[in-house]
């Protein structure tokens, strides 16, 4: 087992915790859990997969349904110590969101895609997933507010550009580049470093707009 197919699935399994959680929050049950959980899991990879023409690949191995059980079964055991523990969804989606830009840059770049590509899967790879998560527990997307994420995804991918022109190890260059991402993510919270947000006039209706 190659290296970056074990930080594949140590992101599966931290992006399904993150969904499990939450979808435990909501009061899911187990079904739902695990559906939100997969989501999570294999949604932003699915969208890659689909976007390089491959075959989506949690449909080539059963491996990736089964990490999500395992997550499951994690959050299951651990029950409401895990659910209360307020930073608990936070670092696990901050984990998965750096192995899975790792991941997403290099398919893209086994497929033979340029640089620029390679990026934009990478970000893909890591947002999508909890954007579907988002969407399926009824919340506003995390990646459409103001939090440092997407972003997160791009310097990542530049940091893992910067070591790739530099001649640096792969195993050295996939390490930096998801701790990157992480190390932003966690930055961003820790000291409330956001973007600005777009404010209309409250006195503005769809109507006076269009």
């Amino acid at each position: 087992m190659n290296f970056i197919l074990l930080i594949d699935y140590a992101g599966t399994f931290a992006f399904a915790i993150s969904g499990i959680r939450l979808a435990s929050a909501k009061q899911f049950d187990l079904f739902g859990a695990y559906v939100v959980g997969l989501v999570t899991a294999i949604g932003g990879g699915t969208i890659r997969d689909l976007l390089l023409g491959v075959t989506p690949f949690w449909m080539l191995q059963p491996s990736y349904l089964v990490v999500t059980a395992l997550a499951l079964i994690f959050v299951f055991l651990l029950g409401k110590k895990l659910i209360l523990l307020n930073n608990t969804f936070f670092i696990f989606d901050a984990i998965g969101l750096g192995l899975f830009v790792v991941v997403g840059i290099e398919k893209s770049l086994a497929a033979h895609f340029p640089f620029w590509v390679a990026i934009t899967m990478g970000m893909i790879t890591g947002s999508a997933g909890g954007i579907l998560r988002d969407i399926l527990i009824n919340e506003i997307p995390l990646i459409f507010r103001k939090d440092i994420y997407a972003l997160a995804c791009l310097f990542g991918g530049l940091v893992f550009f910067t070591c790739f022109q530099l001649g640096v190890s792969a195993l050295i260059t996939q390490i930096v580049s998801a701790f990157s991402v992480i190390l932003i993510r966690v930055l961003a919270v820790k000291y409330h470093i956001s973007l600005p947000v777009l404010r209309g006039h409250d006195n503005e209706t769809p109507s006076k707009i269009l």
